[in-house]
């Protein structure tokens, strides 16, 4: 089964006999902020004081959420039956129907995240804090690091080591050979590489399983960012090694930052879980 899959699954598994929460609201990020990264992410809320975080800028998800109906339409609504959406297959559609499709899978994602959240609560747990920001690949001179989308901020944590570096990309604007790295479009070329950093974005895009069937070789693979808040299970069983994402400490003050474009960082800790961190998600 696909990642999708098997994600709704492991949440139906955990919340079997036990009530679900509904979505209380969705908090987006001002328009203002889209240039920015205060304004990448949205929260869903549900009534239990869950938060699930996901990116809503692919796709112009951002500007097609503040002009849809859906924010307000899914308020009360389960919140498993919405994080089904995130599994739901595209069939025969046209461009409409086909965006409609994309934006419910989008807020599908953010409620698995929250529901997934909601299970770590019940289970007692809260993931450890992350010791630096590369999901701990300790980049190494001789190392072939294979970046899945253009983490900027992080290349030179990567090149100042001595190590080589791909990055693969889905937007051909980047690519080409520079300084000390290369961007492609073509993820076989992660197939070299013995380390992998992923964005937490190809969970979303529904690209996971096709980039990690290319990272067979790499001995560590970490994905990591603020979408990576989902049970990590499925993740770890197709052979990432780290999974790096933000945990809200307190939810007010994320919200309210959130919603008026600020950092939110004060309000939230980036983790790293690996697997002999996590406990089998309960039955």
């Amino acid at each position: 089964m696909s990642f999708a899959a098997d994600l709704i699954a492991d949440l139906e598994r955990a919340t079997a006999g036990k009530p679900v929460p509904r979505v209380k609201a969705l908090h987006l990020p001002p328009a203002a902020a889209a240039a920015s990264k205060n304004g990448e992410f949205c929260a869903l809320e549900l009534d239990d004081g869950a938060l699930g975080i996901t990116y809503v800028l692919l796709d112009g998800a951002l500007t097609r959420l503040a002009a849809a109906d859906d924010p307000h339409t899914i308020v009360g609504m389960d919140a498993l039956a919405l994080a089904r959406e995130y599994a739901a297959s595209d069939g025969a559609a046209g461009r409409a129907e086909a965006a409609r499709r994309q934006l419910r899978r989008t807020l599908g994602f953010a409620a698995a995240n929250a529901l997934s959240r909601t299970v770590m609560a019940r289970m007692g747990f809260a993931p450890p804090h992350a010791a630096d920001s590369i999901g701990g690949i300790a980049p190494q001179p001789g190392d072939h690091v294979g970046m899945v989308g253009l983490f900027s901020p992080l290349l030179k944590q990567v090149t100042a080591a001595g190590a080589r570096l791909t990055v693969v990309e889905l937007n051909p604007d980047y690519a080409g050979s520079y300084d000390a790295y290369r961007v492609t479009l073509d993820p076989a070329a992660l197939a070299s590489c013995n380390k992998v950093l992923s964005t937490s974005t190809i969970l979303l895009n529904h690209t996971v399983d096709a980039m990690l069937a290319h990272c067979r070789k790499a001995s560590r693979v970490a994905l990591i960012g603020p979408s990576a808040g989902c049970l990590p299970g499925p993740l770890f069983a197709r052979g990432v090694d780290v999974v790096g994402g933000s945990w809200v400490t307190d939810r007010e003050g994320f919200i309210d930052a959130l919603r008026r474009g600020d950092s939110w960082s004060a309000f939230a800790y980036k983790f790293a879980l690996v697997p002999a961190d996590w406990p089998a998600t309960p039955a």
